[in-house]
């Protein structure tokens, strides 16, 4: 089969020791064997995150993908009180559609997609309304915006409420100064800037905030995030049968990291991130966002206008390369490039040299917009649909 190159935000190409890793022996997850593997797991996560005072966190892993996180949070902190969302892309909706179906007294503020959140308004409305969680969004992947936990953080602080954050695509890439920004919990996945196969993510919490959730009715059965701390805590297990062999490779993804050095890690993914977006730069492409808003695992580019991005992902493809379409407000208008697992130096360079032939081979711009406005004429008779967030972990 050939070796596709996942220049994607997740799933990755993973280092050949996690193949060797997901093949060890079958083991019995309630024996020692697993109970040693899952605080491994514990610890390192720790370290690779940079926890400050790691004696007073921890980190439970679930079987599930970065969602299951973030519906384990939303699910279980909450209880009766009130969570406001912070929203400006795709996937603070789809925190809001979690919090909706398992929290009554939802609340939203929406931002445009793509831009930074305005400080103020939430400061209005933290003070205007009675909010005692507040959750968002740490790296917006629909736009690569990378949002402010300090910030917002330091409103959340002043204003009493409990913190949590999707940290799913961002953690492993940026440091996430938990103490500092009044973090809560922390979400994350596997599959990302970790560098690990998909199917399990992990909450990372005060314990002091662990503990509080004892006190609240469990809303769901498997997806009881206090459950999973009283497990992790007493045992060093699970609640429910853990897919093990993905513990396996976790735990080496995490050990892979420590090897090379947690600075270096942080270090030359800002470096692979650089030299992507130089290389397009230098291809005359212009970027959706300011790239000091950006998170160093992934670059979201403006498509030119002589230029079909389904066309170019296709071209894109034949050449066992995989990047992101636009979705939402941005379909059709942006594609994605990710720079996170086992993509080296070499592989940035081939994937520049394809693109570049690529889009001299397109149709001059007078085409496209020619056809552009063709297809402007068709469509003007037809309805816009609402767009329907793909569900993507």
């Amino acid at each position: 089969m050939k070796k596709h190159l996942l220049f994607t935000p997740g799933p990755v190409n993973v280092a050949p020791n996690l193949r060797v890793a997901i093949s060890k022996e079958d083991i019995c997850h309630r024996e020692v064997e697993f109970e040693h593997l899952l605080n491994s797991i514990e610890q390192k996560l720790l370290q690779v995150l940079k926890i400050e005072n790691p004696g007073n966190y921890r980190a439970v892993v679930i079987t599930g993908s970065g969602t299951a996180a973030n519906e384990s949070i939303l699910s279980s902190v909450v209880g009766n009180k009130h969570i406001l969302i912070l929203s400006n892309g795709e996937f603070g909706g789809r925190l809001h559609q979690i919090s909706k179906i398992h929290n009554e007294n939802t609340h939203l503020l929406e931002f445009p997609w793509g831009e930074n959140f305005d400080l103020d308004r939430i400061d209005a409305y933290l003070t205007k309304h009675s909010i005692d969680v507040v959750a968002m969004v740490h790296h917006e992947t629909c736009a690569g915006l990378l949002n402010s936990l300090e910030d917002v953080g330091a409103l959340t602080k002043k204003h009493g409420a409990t913190f949590v954050v999707d940290c799913v695509s961002s953690a492993g890439a940026e440091i996430i100064e938990m103490e500092k920004c009044n973090i809560a919990f922390m979400s994350s996945s596997s599959s990302k800037a970790i560098g690990s196969y998909a199917g399990l993510s992990f909450v990372v919490g005060k314990t002091a905030e662990f503990e509080k959730l004892k006190d609240i009715p469990a809303k769901t059965m498997y997806l009881n995030l206090y459950k999973f701390y009283e497990f992790i805590s007493t045992c060093y297990q699970t609640p429910n049968t853990p897919a093990v062999h993905l513990f396996y490779a976790l735990e080496q993804a995490l050990a892979n990291i420590i090897d090379l050095g947690v600075d270096q890690h942080y270090s030359t993914m800002k470096d692979k991130a650089n030299m992507l977006r130089q290389g397009l730069l230098n291809l005359g492409l212009e970027f959706l966002i300011k790239q000091q808003d950006m998170c160093s695992i992934l670059t979201t580019v403006n498509v030119p206008l002589n230029v079909n991005v389904s066309v170019l992902r296709q071209k894109l493809r034949e050449k066992s390369i995989i990047i992101y379409e636009g979705k939402g407000c941005f379909k059709g208008k942006v594609f994605q490039v990710g720079n996170i697992g086992e993509i080296s130096i070499l592989d940035i360079q081939y994937f520049l040299n394809c693109l570049k032939e690529i889009l001299i081979n397109f149709p001059a711009a007078e085409a496209r917009e020619q056809q552009a406005r063709q297809m402007m004429q068709v469509d003007s008779t037809a309805s816009n649909e609402p767009y329907i967030a793909e569900m993507i972990s």
